[in-house]
């Protein structure tokens, strides 16, 4: 072949278009990390000294009585309920001493307002004094004569002191807020934290349980401003009020 054909076979096969490589495509850019929602915060230790009320044969005898009568015969073999809420309350008593021996005995004393709703004792399963310290008054599955209407489901726990003269202390609040997690921990079926102040208005609720119609009380403790403190503290357990 000539030299200058040679040339020119060489010259076109360098015209032709050669394919066109893919372009590179430009990595992906990172996706963002997906949003992890804030852990509620862990249950404060909690330290709490048992000094249980008597629980004789008579308070075993007179909580059934209370319950056949308020809460009907479904409920009056058994001194014992499943926690589903939690209720707060004061004493408006200067002590926690005070407190004990006031729901020591099993019968009432006084308190003609609640006398002609039986003649069991008031009491609760919770006694938290004016440091923030707690005591443990009754198991948390027995019956206490507490709330109207919410007895048959409801944890009570009294804060000594209360009101104008004994204002409930920073010290309380924490230990309330500490108390309610660890309830509800224990307790799944928990759904409800009220104050004493607020269970009337629960009346016609599926939860609300009181046979008498004319049985109820209007309360003022532990007040709004508490509830709304101890609420503030545990609204990640969308308790409901």
């Amino acid at each position: 072949m000539p030299s200058g054909l040679f040339h020119l076979l060489l010259l076109g096969w360098a015209c032709v278009e050669a394919p066109a490589a893919p372009p590179r495509l430009a990595a992906p850019p990172p996706e963002p990390p997906t949003p992890v929602s804030a852990a509620p915060p862990a249950p404060a230790a909690l330290k709490v000294t048992d000094r249980l009320l008597p629980f004789d044969a008579e308070r075993v005898a007179l909580t059934l009585a209370y319950r056949a009568e308020h809460q009907g015969p479904a409920y009056a073999t058994d001194h014992h309920i499943t926690p589903r809420a939690i209720v707060l309350h004061w004493t408006a008593g200067p002590s926690a001493e005070s407190a004990w021996q006031t729901f020591a005995p099993a019968r009432l004393a006084g308190r003609p307002e609640l006398q002609g709703g039986g003649a069991l004792n008031v009491s609760a399963h919770y006694l938290v004094d004016r440091d923030g310290s707690i005591t443990r008054l009754l198991p948390d599955d027995v019956m206490a004569r507490h709330a109207i209407g919410l007895n048959h489901v409801a944890i009570g726990v009294e804060n000594v002191g209360g009101g104008e003269r004994w204002p409930l202390t920073e010290a309380q609040r924490a230990a309330n807020v500490a108390l309610v997690r660890a309830l509800k921990a224990a307790h799944p079926e928990i759904t409800h934290l009220l104050g004493h102040h607020e269970v009337a208005g629960l009346r016609g609720d599926p939860l609300y349980l009181e046979l008498d119609p004319n049985y109820t009380n209007q309360k003022d403790d532990p007040g709004p401003e508490f509830m709304a403190a101890v609420r503030a503290a545990v609204v990640d357990l969308q308790l409901t009020p």
